[in-house]
């Protein structure tokens, strides 16, 4: 199987032994879990803010999809992690600004007991190139 390792400092580096995305036989890209990190200088946007959370996780999904060569119409599937589901709606309200409600992908959402430096989501994707 060929892939490729996909890196820009536009979004956050890694925090464990983890790429921010893999591209797969030239076609699939894999997507890590962003959190609201600063790719600047590492540090949680909106501490207990969750739609400045997820704006901040979209801009970091959105950076290593440009790096891949992608953009949010290639995604096709996401899941969203919370760290409480009474955030669903205003996560959901800032998601459905990336996605075209007619081709959004799919996706799976769920809440977890806690989430890497204790943020309120975490969103990882797949997408495809054409």
């Amino acid at each position: 199987m060929t892939r490729k390792i996909i890196r820009t400092e536009n979004a956050p580096a890694p925090v464990g032994p983890y790429n921010q995305a893999i591209a797969a036989r030239g076609q699939l890209i894999f997507v890590a879990g962003q959190i609201a990190l600063d790719p600047s200088n590492g540090q949680i946007i909106g501490a207990d803010d969750v739609v400045q959370q997820t704006e901040r996780v979209m801009a970091n999904l959105q950076a290593i999809l440009t790096a891949a060569g992608a953009n949010f119409q290639d995604v096709v599937k996401t899941t969203v992690f919370l760290a409480d589901m009474n955030d669903f709606a205003a996560v959901n309200q800032v998601y459905a600004g990336y996605f075209d409600p007619e081709s959004a992908p799919a996706r799976a959402c769920v809440q977890v007991s806690r989430l890497p430096k204790d943020v309120l989501v975490e969103i990882e994707c797949i997408a495809v190139l054409s």
